[in-house]
């Protein structure tokens, strides 16, 4: 399947690893030129190396903060510089710290949360929209957590603050479908990523078991009985940031391998 996405540009975010290095890299084997950012210069070059090599992409890589409102914008800004604009932008952040309600009495952790995962997506969103705008369209996928549509256990500022910015994107989908920018919300399960890794080596560790043992035991209570793939989950992104997705737009889409047990 023709995708249509040869020499579109696209932004993605926190993409030194995982889940948004494995959609830059789908992105890029679609023939996408690439801007990425993280906030570790090395590891960022690194990977913009490492996906320029595979693919022949051009990429961008710039350290950035996704809390600091300048470093988007300048972000933006040296993207629409050297490619000339942006279709496609892909928001994601790690995320807030894992805790309960007692554990967060104070202001600061709601406000570090806010900021890191609903205000960047804003600014995110608001750096690219005039590009989108003049370009006739484009896509916006919001890369979220399963936590959206069914709270998880031990992460109540996830849980509080990443459905506001599914609520942010269904909105969005109405105002900008005039301008033919497509919002979507992509909610990924347990994809195997390093962090998700660490824990089942931890597990691994206390239990005598290998890995391959403790990821087998750790993920039997979903359906499919596995972990997913940082890949599996950029071949959602790559579809939806593609012409193939043209009427699908303020959807909230789980790559869970059947986990959530919401209807919707």
């Amino acid at each position: 399947m023709d995708l249509q996405l040869a020499g579109k540009v696209a932004m993605v975010a926190a993409a030194s690893k995982g889940i948004g290095r494995a959609c830059a890299l789908g992105l890029a084997r679609e023939g996408v030129k690439v801007s990425i950012c993280a906030r570790g210069d090395d590891e960022l070059q690194r990977t913009a190396g490492q996906i320029g090599d595979e693919t022949g992409a051009e990429v961008l890589a710039l350290p950035t903060d996704l809390t600091k409102a300048d470093q988007i914008q300048a972000w933006a800004d040296q993207t629409l510089a050297k490619f000339g604009g942006v279709d496609i932008l892909v928001t994601n952040a790690g995320g807030p710290p894992h805790g309960v309600w007692a554990n967060f009495q104070e202001d600061e952790a709601w406000e570090q949360a806010f900021q890191l995962n609903m205000m960047s997506t804003i600014r995110m969103i608001r750096a690219v929209i005039p590009s989108m705008r003049e370009r006739g369209g484009g896509r916006i996928l919001n890369v979220q957590s399963s936590s959206v549509k069914a709270p998880i256990a031990n992460l109540i500022l996830s849980n509080t603050i990443r459905p506001g910015v599914a609520g942010l994107a269904k909105s969005l989908s109405r105002e900008l479908a005039e301008d033919g920018i497509l919002v979507n919300t992509v909610c990924p399960g347990s994809i195997y990523t390093d962090r998700l890794r660490s824990g089942v080596l931890d597990y691994a560790e206390r239990s005598g078991l290998t890995e391959d043992q403790a990821a087998a035991e750790r993920s039997q209570a979903i359906p499919l009985k596995r972990f997913g793939t940082p890949e599996e989950f950029a071949n959602m992104v790559v579809f939806l940031a593609s012409a193939r997705a043209s009427y699908i737009t303020g959807s909230t889409i789980a790559i869970d391998g059947g986990s959530i047990q919401s209807l919707w």
